[in-house]
């Protein structure tokens, strides 16, 4: 299986405010893992565990505070969170068309793929208003739209299938199966057991700064229950 990306003894930490100077925050220390092409992976755990900090960092986004992130020269990743990019005075058609050409879609490819983007995301008239105008559940719609024109080679999600009613969750997720082909690897943050267990085929679970389970989603699943830690 060919490596996409591989987590190298990864820390983080912040700096607490109003706190002595050597006062920090541990999010996570010592994680370790590693992402291959045609692998997908669901990252488990309580709310403030690092979950979307880790996404984060694979996204290049953040720097770990120790360790490394590598990456397969040339593999170009895309996270898809709620709210995370969107300019809020642009109108959905003008932050997908953003989007497209952030993703490095031809101005001409861009226009193209908006018909199919509006087809999707079903804001009907809301896709020519501004997104600050939206409620959570239609910025997932256009942000998981958009992120379906993106063939990048890893595909981050965080939370956003879990968002909207059960109709487009079910289009979502089937879409989504669509793209996850052997040539790419996908990572989801999720607290839907159901769903990483359909979509995944590995798990990791994060607890008290490091990862306290990994392996087979059922495996993880289980002993996550187990521990009350919801």
């Amino acid at each position: 299986m060919r490596a996409l990306l591989a987590l190298e003894s990864v820390s983080m930490r912040y700096a607490l405010r109003g706190k002595a100077a050597d006062a920090e925050h541990v999010v996570f220390e010592n994680i370790n893992l590693e992402l291959g092409a045609g692998e997908r992976l669901g990252i488990i755990g309580r709310n403030g565990t690092g979950k979307s900090t880790l996404l984060r960092l694979m996204a290049k986004i953040f720097e770990p505070t120790a360790g490394s992130v590598r990456w397969m020269p040339k593999t170009t990743v895309s996270l898809l969170s709620l709210g995370l990019g969107f300019r809020p005075d642009l109108t959905g058609r003008e932050n997908a068309l953003l989007s497209c050409l952030l993703q490095g879609l031809s101005k001409t490819d861009a226009n193209r793929s908006l018909g199919s983007i509006e087809d999707f995301a079903e804001l009907d008239h809301f896709f020519d208003q501004s997104v600050k105008t939206y409620s959570t559940g239609m910025r997932a719609r256009l942000g998981f739209a958009t992120a379906l024109m993106n063939r990048s080679d890893v595909i981050l999600i965080d939370e956003v299938l879990s968002v909207g009613d059960q109709a487009f969750k079910l289009k979502a997720t089937a879409a989504l199966k669509d793209q996850m082909t052997e040539d790419r690897g996908v990572v989801i943050v999720s607290h839907a057991e159901q769903q990483i267990k359909n979509l995944c085929d590995s798990a990791i679970w994060l607890d008290e700064a490091r990862v306290a389970a990994s392996g087979m989603p059922e495996d993880v699943f289980q002993q996550y229950n187990q521990s009350g830690a919801r």
